[in-house]
């Protein structure tokens, strides 16, 4: 049970409820953390059209390589819910199972290529208070991808960490999307 109630659907704004319907239908359910960041309709409609803007299809940055670093995020910052949505998108968009099962261990593991690498060093280098991004990292970011996707990586990993904050802040729980990735959090 989260730590706030959402409210009956019936008293979220219309244009709110517009989006529930569209997690209806792209999900089967409406999801917890929208019900909650319904609570105040315009920080909600903000936070799904910033989702939007950073999930298009016209993004430099490929659909799996942001599914891969907003999991991890999700699992530094203990987001059950997070890591339960994001892993089955994951997997929708053609990763492995045994890749997304390894993503906590993911230095130690073969699995990942040289951008996924970069890409998760540059996601755990954002989200955990130490080291933080060096410059020998941005260095090597700036080698790989330009300023353009830089920026959107960028956004994609500080979205993540707003999202799974929140939603691990008030305890939401998984939604039963995905079952893995789940061994090791941290």
């Amino acid at each position: 049970m989260t730590a706030v109630s959402p409210k009956p659907i019936s008293r979220y704004p219309w244009f709110i409820r517009l989006f529930f319907w569209k997690q209806k239908k792209t999900y089967g359910k409406v999801l917890e953390p929208g019900l909650l960041w319904g609570r105040s309709p315009w920080v909600f409609a903000s936070v799904a059209l910033l989702y939007g803007a950073l999930n298009r299809r016209s993004s430099p940055i490929p659909p799996a390589l942001r599914s891969l670093v907003t999991v991890r995020v999700s699992q530094i910052n203990h987001c059950a819910f997070c890591v339960d949505i994001n892993s089955a998108t994951l997997l929708k968009r053609g990763v492995e199972f045994e890749k997304v099962d390894a993503l906590a261990e993911w230095r130690a593991s073969p699995s990942f290529s040289d951008d996924e690498r970069l890409a998760l060093e540059y996601a755990e280098a954002i989200t955990l208070p130490e080291p933080g991004v060096s410059d020998d990292l941005r260095r090597r970011l700036k080698v790989r991808w330009d300023d353009d996707a830089l920026v959107e990586l960028t956004g994609v990993v500080a979205f993540q960490n707003l999202s799974s904050k929140f939603n691990a802040a008030l305890d939401v729980p998984p939604q039963g999307f995905c079952t893995v990735g789940k061994r090791r959090t941290d």
